[in-house]
């Protein structure tokens, strides 16, 4: 039989290490219902180090010169991140830490604590940044802005939406801060400790700002001269419904149904060729034609889902008359297109790919979900200008009264038209919509 010292020693043993298993669990606890963990608490799986570097020519490099990248920053990442007692630190020095995996759509939770004068932040889509700096007037970063807080989109242009926090939402440095961050398209919802201090507002795209924010990167953890500590870093992929339903949410009140999802009772134009399926309206196979709600506009926007068939092609009719082609009568056509499909390949000018002004203006492309899902789209038309957000991004913004180049040199005399009707230009496709919303802005 072992003696009392021999027991008493087995006891202390397993007392220890009861305590440091509870103490692993309380800084890296099991994530929440429907997250996962991006960091497991022991080592740098799943992550890598990346300076900071522009996405788009990394995305040039081929596979072979991404890996060789990765393999070069490998023993300066290790030197400068590290795993202490469950916890991801970084000496403010170093490549920043990447995750391999890229995201879209996405819920992040984590929590980081710094230390005085640090200056770090977070990178979505491999673009910056949700701030993270000391906010005191001893960090000597007032004068950039310091002094509002750290959760703020910093690299968003001066006065935009999203670049300053709402309100002071930093704990005292030296204590545990808390991020949720929410991200959908471009839009970006951000709270602190609990405290909403970016609500839905664009992130710009540092790399190049004629552009959209990029539709997927990496999650990316800055370093910037101070010591910083990460835990509890767990992130959720949103799914196509919920992002329509968040988007849906944000997007303001006074909006009626124009559409009711069994019939086209109301409706004009040739609404015989068109069908209801599953709540959802198109037309029958080889007919089209564009049909209408009958309720002249001035200025509106219009929210719905759309899904697209391999190739399918529609169309948006934006203050049409009530005949004709309204591509060239109406204000516009908006393209509805998928013109991903491998027989568009070569034979669309930019100013005919999806959400585009039809022959005018061009639309940002790459923002479409897979064919056959379900896509968000609001469109805003005041005066002259239209803009189209697509699954959160914003794809389209012009003035078309500036327009004076058009696709095979002819002219669309109803572009500065300043009523009409809204309508489905349909072009014999099947395709879908549903959840047809619109709101007057007279």
């Amino acid at each position: 039989m072992p003696g009392i010292k021999s027991t008493l020693r087995i006891s202390i043993e397993l007392t220890i290490a009861i305590l440091v298993g509870l103490s692993g669990l309380a800084v890296n606890p099991e994530p929440p219902e429907g997250f996962t963990s991006l960091f497991n608490g022991e080592n740098l799986t799943g992550w890598h180090g990346m300076e900071h570097f522009n996405p788009y020519e990394l995305d040039a490099m081929t596979q072979e010169e991404r890996q060789a990248k990765r393999e070069a920053n490998e023993s300066e990442t290790l030197k400068h991140w590290q795993v202490e007692n469950g916890e991801l630190v970084n000496d403010g020095k170093g490549p920043f830490l990447a995750t391999d995996k890229e995201y879209g759509d996405i819920e992040l939770l984590l929590d980081y604590r710094t230390v005085p004068k640090a200056d770090s932040g977070i990178y979505l889509r491999s673009t910056p940044q949700v701030q993270i700096w000391d906010y005191t007037e001893d960090g000597g970063k007032w004068k950039s802005g310091a002094d509002k807080g750290s959760g703020g989109l910093w690299n968003n242009s001066k006065g935009s939406a999203g670049k300053d926090p709402l309100v002071l939402a930093d704990k005292p440095l030296g204590q545990w801060n808390h991020f949720r961050i929410i991200q959908v398209g471009e839009r970006t919802t951000v709270y602190l400790n609990g405290e909403l201090v970016v609500d839905h507002a664009r992130m710009a795209n540092f790399w190049d700002r004629s552009k959209p924010l990029r539709r997927n990167g990496h999650i990316q953890l800055q370093t910037h001269g101070g010591e910083i500590r990460w835990r509890k870093i767990y992130i959720r992929e949103i799914g196509t419904r919920e992002a329509a339903d968040l988007l849906v949410s944000k997007s303001g009140t006074g909006f009626e149904r124009i559409f009711n999802g069994k019939n086209l009772v109301g409706w004009r134009g040739p609404v015989d060729d068109y069908v209801i399926q599953d709540g959802a309206v198109m037309c029958r196979s080889g007919k089209g034609g564009t049909i209408y709600f009958p309720e002249e506009l001035t200025d509106f926007q219009v929210r719905f889902e759309f899904q697209l068939p391999p190739g399918g092609n529609n169309g948006l009719a934006i203050r049409y008359p009530g005949e004709g082609n309204t591509a060239y009568v109406g204000m516009c056509e908006l393209q509805v297109i998928d013109n991903t499909s491998e027989k568009y390949v070569g034979k669309l000018d930019d100013r005919q790919f999806h959400g585009s002004a039809y022959g005018m203006v061009a639309a940002h492309r790459g923002f479409l979900r897979p064919v056959g899902d379900w896509n968000y789209q609001e469109v805003t038309v005041k005066g002259s200008t239209i803009k189209v957000e697509l699954n959160g991004t914003l794809i389209l913004a012009a003035d078309l009264s500036q327009v004076t180049d058009f696709l095979d040199d002819r002219p669309h005399p109803g572009k500065d038209r300043t009523s009409g009707y809204f309508g489905l230009a349909g072009h014999n496709d099947p395709v879908k919509y549903r959840n047809i919303y619109l709101r007057k802005l007279d």
